[in-house]
């Protein structure tokens, strides 16, 4: 009688996220640096008007303000969808890898050719990606834009002003870092489903990561009890009243064992 077979946890690719996690963090330190530049400029030269409340500095910065966000957000749009190909394919090759080394340790050879719903998978894993990159400017000029709106209302003074800057900063870094790892465990989630259903793989153990600093209770269960779900359906996450996959919600860093049926099953 053949038994069936426990594959090794097949994680998202380390250095695939590291990678990605680089060239965001290079473009927002870039982008950080010119408008802490820009501020602190502008705001020397207006800063009599400035103390005194003035209007006129205000609608002036704002102007300024807007043109510098119109210039990032015109750099991280040209870099937008280069990345973002370049970050799927490259999670795609890395995850019919990782799958094939382990079927061919547990004796079995495939050969991976993409297909339809792989591509679409990839495609919607752009989309998406180009998406969030192209929020970060958006979302740190908001920021920027209100604490140097606030400071000039109350006169405030540069120093804490820049104090706000780089807090935004690293807000945004850690937004980026999130989009990375995040990005990464959702694409790899979907692309491993569609190989190992292709393949005639359709069930797997759920094995939960220790890496986050807050897990999900009912994910850190399902791990210890090994729990067994259907590939294509998912495990049906009792918190989040949901089907899930692992690495397909925020912030999850769940993996699973793939398990190649036998005559047993």
């Amino acid at each position: 009688m053949n038994k069936s077979k426990l594959l090794p946890a097949i994680h998202p690719n380390a250095g695939i996220e590291a990678w990605y996690r680089r060239k965001l963090l290079k473009l927002i330190d870039e982008m950080a640096r010119s408008y802490l530049w820009f501020v602190r400029a502008a705001y020397k030269a207006n800063e009599p008007a400035i103390l005194a409340v003035d209007a006129s500095p205000t609608d002036e910065l704002k102007a300024a303000l807007k043109k510098l966000s119109d210039r990032w957000y015109d750099r991280f749009d040209d870099v937008a969808q280069i990345l973002a190909d370049h970050f799927a394919q490259d999670i795609g090759e890395r995850s019919d890898a990782a799958l094939k080394a382990a079927l061919r340790k547990a004796g079995f050879t495939v050969k991976f050719k993409l297909t339809a719903v792989q591509r679409d998978i990839l495609k919607a894993s752009v989309q998406q990606s180009v998406s969030l990159i192209k929020s970060i400017p958006d979302q740190f000029h908001d920021q920027v834009e209100g604490s140097v709106m606030r400071a000039v209302q109350v006169g405030g003074d540069l120093g804490s002003l820049t104090k706000e800057l780089q807090a935004h900063h690293g807000v945004t870094r850690r937004r980026a870092a999130f989009i990375a790892r995040d990005q990464n465990n959702k694409a790899h989630a979907a692309l491993l489903r569609s190989r190992q259903l292709e393949i005639g793989i359709t069930e797997a153990i759920w094995v939960h990561s220790a890496g986050g600093k807050v897990p999900r209770p009912s994910h850190v269960k399902a791990g210890r009890d090994q729990v067994r779900f259907n590939v294509a359906k998912g495990w049906w996450d009792p918190d989040e009243e949901a089907w899930v996959l692992p690495g397909e919600l925020i912030n999850c860093r769940c993996v699973s064992r793939p398990i190649i049926p036998g005559l047993d099953t």
